[in-house]
């Protein structure tokens, strides 16, 4: 039996009869202040230090934690300009080849398989209209692609790792 993780993952088996309230509370907390320590975590979710750790240890193991990173403020580093690209292919493409084509274009921060008249959503980041402009040819040349529709951010509302 599987569960759909927030994420969109699945999850079989035995990773979600092992996550309970606690784990959740951890992930939240470490989703909140990724900074704390297992100390201070601990002291939010009623557990010790060394019972968190081995919490958090035991979602890596499991793959309920996939990683930790650093959020970077993209317009400090001059990523001003973010589009959102509808592709509509040619026939019918597997999804590897799509990914496959745009896995080594670094404009696209992220990539999806859609339901409805598009074949596929792509999260494209540049520093300007030109270098958005540049990075759209690439992205047409670089599968069997019909056609594409650019939605250009104007603002972001929301955003958020989890709900």
């Amino acid at each position: 039996m599987c569960w759909e993780r927030l994420s969109g993952d699945l999850l079989c088996g035995r990773v979600m009869d092992r996550l309970d309230d606690t784990d959740e509370r951890i992930l939240a907390e470490l989703n909140e202040h990724a900074r704390a320590t297992f100390a201070e975590i601990g002291q939010r979710v009623n557990l010790s230090a060394p019972a968190v750790k081995r919490r958090v240890d035991r979602m890596l193991d499991d793959g309920v934690i996939r990683g930790f990173t650093t959020v970077v403020d993209r317009n400090a580093l001059g990523w001003n300009t973010e589009a959102y690209v509808l592709v509509f292919c040619h026939g019918t493409i597997a999804p590897e080849r799509l990914r496959a084509a745009w896995v080594d274009i670094p404009e696209v921060v992220s990539a999806a398989t859609v339901t409805g008249t598009a074949d596929a959503v792509l999260h494209v980041l540049a520093r300007d209209m030109r270098h958005l402009e540049e990075a759209l040819e690439r992205i047409r040349s670089s599968a069997d692609i019909e056609r594409s529709e650019s939605i250009v951010v104007l603002s972001n509302l929301i955003e958020r790792a989890l709900p």
